[in-house]
C-alpha cells in the first residue's frame, strides 16, 4: 500500500495552497492508495474530509488522521492516534517532548520526529534538547527518513538516526504546493483502513519501506539566507503561541490526569555519539 505520509491541506494549515480534494485527486493519479493528513497543530484539515468527503467520494482511496506538533524545545513532531481517541491538547501546540511523548503512548498512539535533520529550531537534531538528552530517540516509534523538502544529505543522515536506534522509517513530500504531491512515499507491507491498524504495523516493526525525490523549489531553495530569517520569525511565533496556550494546556493536563509526565520519559545523559555515528554524507 502506497501513502504520503506528510501532507498539508488549505483547510488545516496556513501555509499550504492545496485543498484536501485536490490532494487526493493528484496523489489518485499519481498512483497512491492513501495519505496521512499531519497538518501543524490541527485536525481541521482531517475534519474537513471527514465532514464534506468522506463517505460520498474517492472511497477507494484512505485518509488516516495525523498531525505535526510544535513542542517547545524538540521541533516538529509527527503523530498518529488511534481513530477512537479525540484529545484537543494534541491542538494545543507549545508542550515539550517528554509530556507529548507520555500522553501520546498512554492513548495508544505513535510519534516520530519530522525532517530530523531539518531547518534550525524546526528539527529535532537541531535542537538544544537533543544534544543534551540524544537517548530520548529510542522513545520515538518511527522517524521520517525521507522528507522531500529536504537535502539528499540530511535525508540520509535521517536514515543512519534510523538505523542506528532499528526505527521503522516513514517518507513523505511536506507538500505544502501542487507541484510537490507525489514526490515521496510510504510503502505498508499490507493495506489499512484506519489508524489503528497503521500504529499496530508501525508498533510490529513490519517492512515498511520508503523513498521519492527531491523537491528543490521550496522558500528556502529560492531565497537561500533570507530563510533563516523567517525560520528564526516562525519560532518565535511558535513560542508566543505556545505560552500563550500554557493554561488551557494545564486545564486539559488536569483533565487527563497527566499532570506529571512520567520520570522514564526524561533523561540527564545521551546515548550513542551521533557526531561520530552519523558523518556527513557523501552525496
Amino acid at each position: 500500500m502506497k501513502l504520503d505520509m506528510h501532507c498539508h491541506t488549505h483547510e488545516g494549515s496556513v501555509d499550504s495552497k492545496i485543498g484536501v480534494e485536490e490532494y487526493i485527486r493528484i496523489l489518485k493519479e499519481k498512483g497512491y492508495d492513501g495519505m496521512l493528513i499531519t497538518d501543524h497543530d490541527t485536525y481541521n484539515g482531517y475534519r474537513y474530509w471527514k465532514e464534506h468527503l468522506k463517505g460520498k467520494k474517492y472511497k477507494d482511496f484512505v485518509v488516516l488522521k495525523g498531525i505535526e506538533y510544535d513542542t517547545n524545545n524538540a521541533g516538529h513532531m509527527l503523530v498518529v492516534m488511534p481513530e477512537n481517541v479525540k484529545l484537543r491538547i494534541l491542538e494545543m501546540r507549545g508542550m515539550p517532548l517528554p509530556m507529548l511523548l507520555f500522553i501520546v503512548h498512554a492513548f495508544g498512539g505513535i510519534v516520530g520526529p519530522a525532517h530530523p535533520f531539518g531547518e534550525k529550531y524546526l528539527s529535532f537534531t537541531n535542537t538544544r534538547y537533543f544534544r543534551k538528552n540524544r537517548n530520548i530517540v529510542e522513545k520515538f516509534d518511527f522517524i521520517e527518513t525521507f522528507n522531500s523538502c529536504e537535502n539528499a544529505e540530511r535525508n540520509i543522515q535521517a536514515r543512519q538516526l534510523a538505523n542506528i536506534y532499528n526505527k521503522p522509517g516513514f517518507g513523505g513530500s511536506d507538500s505544502h504546493k501542487t507541484d510537490c504531491i507525489g514526490t515521496a512515499y510510504t510503502r505498508l507491507p499490507e493495506n489499512v483502513t484506519k489508524e489503528s491498524e497503521l500504529i499496530a504495523l508501525v508498533k510490529a516493526k513490519a517492512p515498511i519501506t520508503y523513498g521519492g525525490s527531491i523537491y528543490n523549489k521550496t522558500t528556502k531553495d529560492k531565497i537561500g539566507k533570507v530563510n533563516d530569517v523567517l525560520i528564526y520569525s516562525f519560532w518565535v511565533y511558535n513560542k508566543v503561541l505556545g505560552l500563550s496556550q500554557v493554561l488551557r494546556r494545564r486545564g486539559q493536563s488536569r483533565y487527563l490526569n497527566l499532570s506529571k509526565a512520567n520520570k522514564e520519559y526524561f533523561f540527564k545523559s545521551g546515548g550513542p555519539e551521533l557526531k561520530k555515528d552519523i558523518k556527513k554524507a557523501e552525496v
